[in-house]
């Protein structure tokens, strides 16, 4: 496949506090599963060399868009191949938040076997693309895709880590048994999200220490849900600069920690 290449230079810096700091090439990457069809979304640095360790980001409810395509890009250049997951498949894009719910209740209903399943296609063909080092990404979500990124340490896949910001804790399908989480879990929670009370919080750390993972948890005073997304404005869910610029700057000392082992 060839990349477009995009020649932007740098002075463009997301509120997360990521700088972007280097060409990079960027192309949709359009895939097949179960008779659907999903697009994918690469960015990596555009000069050649050694494959890179990946960022896998999953998106919000809204599903994949801009926003995080974007994200990507900027990731990229940072020295890093990124990809955008489409948790959702190419006929649900979310116009509103009531189709997004909708879309996002149905994979995060039941046991949560699909919402896996097309994490870990999503991951497969991510480590398929020229310029990917396969044994190592981290994926990281943003509340639904925080939810999904868990899932994905839940179900064992063999990720280096997991990040995720401002997401759901719980899950019909807790690990019980121990070594089964494979992935270092990193959460990034604001400690006033009212849409994930307290015990939702104890359930998942209790979970994580009866399993043994390598896990941490940070959370944020006075955040609520949404915590990073400039869009976000309501009581409930609010972007919150000092927050976003703080997990943000966690998630990059996360990142650089594991990628160098």
């Amino acid at each position: 496949m060839r990349f477009v290449q995009s020649c932007l230079i740098l002075a463009l810096t997301l509120p997360s506090g990521f700088v972007f700091g280097a060409v990079v090439t960027s192309a949709p990457v359009p895939f097949e599963w179960r008779g659907a069809d999903f697009r994918g979304y690469l960015a990596k640095p555009a000069k050649e060399g050694e494959a890179r360790p990946a960022i896998l980001i999953v998106h919000d409810w809204m599903g994949p868009r801009a926003y995080f395509e974007e994200m990507a890009r900027k990731i990229a250049g940072e020295g890093f191949a990124a990809y955008v997951a489409d948790v959702y498949g190419m006929d649900t894009r979310p116009a509103n938040t009531q189709e997004a719910a909708q879309a996002a209740g149905k994979l995060r209903g039941g046991d949560r076997s699909e919402l896996r399943a097309r994490a870990a296609k999503n991951l497969e063909v991510l480590r398929a693309q020229e310029g990917v080092d396969p044994s190592r990404v981290i994926a990281i979500g943003f509340c639904f895709g925080g939810t999904t990124v868990l899932e994905m340490a839940r179900d064992g896949l063999d990720l280096t880590g997991v990040v995720s910001f401002h997401g759901n804790l719980e899950s019909p399908r807790p690990v019980s048994r121990e070594g089964a989480v494979k992935a270092a879990v990193l959460v990034l929670h604001g400690d006033s999200d009212p849409y994930v009370p307290e015990g939702e919080v104890q359930e998942f750390q209790d979970e994580m220490r009866k399993v043994r993972a390598d896990w941490e948890m940070v959370k944020f005073g006075g955040a609520v849900h949404s915590f990073t997304d400039p869009a976000a404005d309501s009581p409930g869910a609010r972007y919150d600069a000092s927050a976003a610029r703080r997990a943000w700057a966690v998630f990059r000392d996360f990142r650089d920690e594991l990628f160098a082992r």
